[in-house]
Parts: C-alpha cells; sequence; structure tokens
C-alpha cells in the first residue's frame, strides 16, 4: 500500500467524484482510478459504489476512510514538526474561523503577527460552527476562532477572546434609523433577513427576539455577512450583525442602530485539541493572540 493510495482514497471521498479529485490533485483521471482499484484489490474488498454520477462510500470504506484521515493527518503534522524543529519561525500555523471573522479580525491579526514572525506560514479554513470543531478534532487544523465559544465539549479546549455587540441594521430611511438606540421589540412586526440553517448567528439573533417577546419573521435568508448587509441595504428587511461585520465602506449601506435591550452579544474564542500540545508554531501564535487581546 502507497501514500498516494490514501491520498487519492481520501480525495475521492471527499469529492465523491473521480474527475472532480482528479482536478484537485493535479493528475488524470485514469490514475485516480487505477490507484483506487489496486488499494481496493490489496484490501480484497470494495471501497465505493456507484450512486448517479456519484460515488458513496461503502460501510467498509467509511470505516477504511476514518484511519486513512488520521494516518494522513499524523503524517503532515509530523512533518510540520520537523520544519519547526529546524526552525520554527519558517513553520505553518493551520488556523479555522468562522465567515463572518474573515473580513477585518483575522487580515488584522495575521498581519499583526507576520509584522513579527515575517516567514510563517498559514493555511486558512473557513467554515460553520459545527465543521470548524470537526476539523479541529480530525487534525486538519491546529488552532479555531469559533463563535459563540463552546461551554462543554471534550474535545476541545480554549479561552474566550472578546466579546462583540449585535447591532440592529435597517434599510436607509427606515423609520428608527436615526435612533440611538432602539428596543429590539420595536421591530417585531418587520420582515427579518436571517443566517441559514446552521449559521452560528442564527440562533443568537432568534434567541434575542424571543427574549424580547416575539418570533421574528423570516423574508430571506443568507450565508454570508455580505449577503444580510446587503439584502438590508436594498429594503428587503432588517437584522441583527455583530460589529466586525459593519466595517465596510460602497454606496449602499444599512443603518446600524444600537440595541438597548435586550443586550445582544456572541462570544469568540480560541479553540485547540483537548489533551494534546500545540505544535511549536501554532503555540507562538496562540501566546500571540492571547496578548494581542489582552491588550484591547
Amino acid at each position: 500500500m502507497e501514500l498516494r493510495q490514501l491520498y487519492y482514497f481520501v480525495k475521492v471521498a471527499r469529492k465523491e467524484h473521480v474527475t472532480q479529485a482528479a482536478e484537485e490533485l493535479h493528475v488524470a483521471q485514469s490514475a485516480v482510478s487505477r490507484q483506487i482499484h489496486q488499494l481496493e484489490e490489496e484490501l480484497g474488498v470494495k471501497l465505493f459504489v456507484q450512486k448517479g454520477r456519484n460515488l458513496q462510500l461503502t460501510p467498509a470504506g467509511a470505516l477504511f476512510l476514518k484511519r486513512a484521515e488520521v494516518i494522513l493527518s499524523d503524517l503532515e503534522r509530523a512533518v510540520i514538526e520537523v520544519h519547526e524543529f529546524l526552525d520554527p519561525e519558517k513553520g505553518e500555523i493551520r488556523l479555522g474561523f468562522p465567515h463572518s471573522l474573515g473580513n477585518t479580525l483575522i487580515p488584522q491579526v495575521v498581519a499583526a503577527f507576520r509584522k513579527l514572525h515575517p516567514n510563517v506560514k498559514f493555511r486558512f479554513k473557513q467554515g460553520m460552527y459545527p465543521s470548524l470543531i470537526r476539523d479541529l478534532v480530525k487534525g486538519e487544523i491546529d488552532l479555531a476562532f469559533i463563535s459563540p465559544y463552546p461551554k462543554e465539549n471534550e474535545h476541545v479546549c480554549g479561552e474566550v477572546l472578546l466579546t462583540e455587540e449585535l447591532y440592529a441594521i435597517l434599510p436607509p430611511g427606515h423609520h428608527l434609523s436615526g435612533e440611538d438606540a432602539i428596543e429590539l421589540a420595536q421591530l417585531k412586526d418587520e420582515t427579518f433577513v436571517i443566517f441559514s440553517e446552521g449559521y452560528s448567528l442564527r440562533p443568537i439573533v432568534w434567541e434575542a427576539c424571543q427574549e424580547a417577546g416575539f418570533e421574528p419573521k423570516i423574508g430571506f435568508e443568507g450565508e454570508e455577512t455580505d449577503t444580510i448587509r446587503g439584502l438590508v441595504a436594498a429594503g428587503m428587511g432588517v437584522s441583527l450583525l455583530p460589529e466586525l461585520a459593519l466595517h465596510q465602506s460602497g454606496l449602499l449601506q444599512p443603518a446600524k442602530v444600537r440595541i438597548s435591550k435586550p443586550a445582544v452579544t456572541r462570544t469568540i474564542g480560541l479553540v485547540h485539541r483537548s489533551n494534546e500540545k500545540l505544535p511549536l508554531v501554532a503555540k507562538l501564535f496562540h501566546g500571540f493572540l492571547l496578548r494581542y487581546f489582552k491588550r484591547d
């Protein structure tokens, strides 16, 4: 069994398609198919079955995938550790974060860190809360910004970096747009533009509205803060967004109004795997982040 076969197998399993896997691997489709076939022959079991145009893992394939991912992750970390041993300043940090932090916070902290450590590389992975936790536990990333901070999780641990206020955002010209602050209950009859299921900001907005005595009437759903902000600015409804998602320029922007009651906030934390030492370069970045946010 060759490592190349494991790489190809994992890629096909994730893409569920040989052609797409081959394109991402920058190899011929026939080469991928051949390696998968050889791996199945060596194992004596079918790893995939055809389902329409896609491939689906067999029960044996799903079992083998878990082990293969662990093997490749351990190998990747071993290579990183060797490079760090030679020179930690030339290591690579594998960092995950939600989309809502990608516009402002992540560029700011990475730029500040690289002023001190210019040769350190970063590999970024964006995702929703569940996928970030999963990627962290599986060893695909070493550190993750997460929101909200997980109260109890046996697999990850970390620290709350900051607590961020959420604002009401309203279409320009809305009758409340000139107020310094409003109560959330004042928006009970409005149509809301809200995040889709699975995004951590959705339950925060929903629970805040319930605390204010109503359930939000959802008119539109989106998966990016830019989408939410743009739809509100276009007059499609109102929403709640964290301050970090409102640092934008352009002709079409929503009005931003503070919410006086109830207080609506989200926690942003930094997490890593429990009971496992961080790679040296990730530990360097971890310490930098704790000092960076303590300064603020």
